[in-house]
């Protein structure tokens, strides 16, 4: 049917999901935009998205709200502004919220490969937490698009699942690599020197992801278990540094949960049994991750303080990111055998302007990841494991990752933050002693 006749079938009142990544169907989601005057109350949940987000204009408040699970450059102002909604949750936690009914899913949208020839479409780059949706949905309605991949692992669904089809050829997003800078070249090289042969790996995406990746080039023997799957890992693969031969779980495989790329990476997913996008609920339990000897789990940071807490997801109160995966993988790698977590970042932002290693978090920033999560830090400077390290000891080993030119200041800040924490303990130590 059109589109305009599929999404007749979202009735006010109900969530309506929708693919992440590059396979948000654009073809539905603004087909269901057109039909929202009509509509009340319909919540759209999805987690990051390549493509544009018509769903969050403030002309359809009252029929469509916007609630991210992860947010992206095209639903940040919409959340900051009180327009559309965020959930803090592990990606892991995702699909187990979907299948028990708290994040009870309605109508599941999905972009899908073509059925082969009994009947099986895939989700193609994008089964994360859709797979859970897929399952769960009362109503799965499709757009069937020969532009998809078609993927394996937890991909597969079959056409009598759908209330719904539509059919449209459609170019899908590309993601550029991002390029390398001094810093995060840098950064990459020390990284790099940390990760044995045969290890498994998880990255993520950015400019300080992408350069690690690079200079792996002559490494042996690496794994990869990822809720992401990136260009430069398939740069890895096509060279034989990336072969999954020891990896304790899916030897001779790559696992991830989703792709982001371009055309090159849709060419190499389709139809590559070497390939299993996997759920989250997969790819992204620390009991699993746990399992796999060697795990490499490579996170990044908005700003860290001194005493080992990360921000990953907001600037100050204003939300940028997401809770996403680094706690699931960070965990996960540090109960691994010989596993090692690793949060890299920059040592500056704002052009160098602004540390990211902190005396404290901003007002109102998220501890993502707490400091007993932590262990290994990198920036441009160095590399230092925080793990078993008392609050003293860790405000020495960051100053030391931290730009010189804010090294002094943050040393000034670690002796006066003790100085005026201590005699407000020792307060509350009497005022307990006294029975207060």
């Amino acid at each position: 049917m059109t589109p305009d006749e599929a999404v007749k079938l979202v009735q006010s009142g109900q969530r309506v999901f929708f693919q992440g990544g590059h396979a948000t169907s654009m073809v539905l989601l603004e087909a269901l935009c057109r039909r929202a005057p009509e509509l009340s109350d319909v919540e759209i949940v999805h987690l990051h998205s390549e493509l544009p987000a018509p769903h969050v204009d403030p002309q359809l408040a009252g029929h469509l709200r916007h609630n991210a699970l992860f947010c992206g450059a095209n639903t940040r102002a919409a959340v900051n502004e009180g327009n559309a909604d965020y959930t803090p949750v592990f990606l892991s936690d995702v699909p187990h919220l979907i299948r028990n009914g708290k994040l009870h899913v309605d109508v599941a949208m999905v972009q899908v490969s073509p059925p082969d020839a009994h009947g099986f479409c895939t989700l193609g780059t994008s089964v994360d937490v859709a797979r859970a949706a897929v399952d769960s949905a009362g109503t799965v309605v499709a757009h069937i698009n020969p532009r998809m991949p078609r993927t394996h692992g937890d991909a597969q669904v079959h056409v009598s699942r759908f209330a719904a089809a539509v059919e449209e050829a459609c170019e899908l997003p590309e993601k550029p690599a991002h390029r390398g800078d001094p810093a995060s070249e840098e950064i990459g090289r020390l990284v790099a020197d940390l990760i044995p042969g045969g290890a498994t790996l998880q990255v993520g995406v950015g400019a300080a992801p992408g350069a690690i990746l690079r200079a792996l080039a002559n490494h042996a023997d690496l794994g990869i278990h990822s809720e992401l799957l990136s260009e430069e890992i398939v740069d890895l693969i096509e060279a034989g540094v990336v072969t999954n031969a020891r990896k304790s779980l899916d030897p001779g495989v790559t696992v991830a949960s989703f792709a982001l790329g371009g055309r090159r990476m849709f060419d190499y997913l389709d139809d590559n049994p070497a390939v299993h996008l996997r759920g989250t609920d997969y790819t992204n339990d620390p009991a699993i991750i746990k399992h796999q000897e060697r795990m490499v789990a490579i996170n990044s940071a908005i700003e860290i303080d001194l005493t080992g807490q990360v921000c990953a997801e907001s600037i100050g109160p204003y939300l940028y990111s997401g809770v996403g995966g680094q706690v699931d993988f960070l965990r996960g790698a540090a109960l691994s055998k010989g596993g090692l977590p690793i949060i890299a970042l920059p040592a500056t932002a704002r052009g160098a302007s602004a540390s990211r290693i902190t005396p404290m978090l901003g007002p109102g920033a998220a501890v993502t990841t707490t400091r007993a999560h932590v262990h290994w830090v990198v920036t441009e400077y160095g590399a230092a494991n925080l793990h078993g390290m008392t609050l003293r000891e860790r405000a020495d080993a960051l100053i030391g990752l931290a730009h010189p030119d804010f090294r002094a200041e943050l040393r000034r800040w670690s002796r006066q933050g003790l100085a005026v924490i201590m005699p407000g303990f020792q307060a509350v130590r009497e005022l307990g002693k006294s029975g207060a």
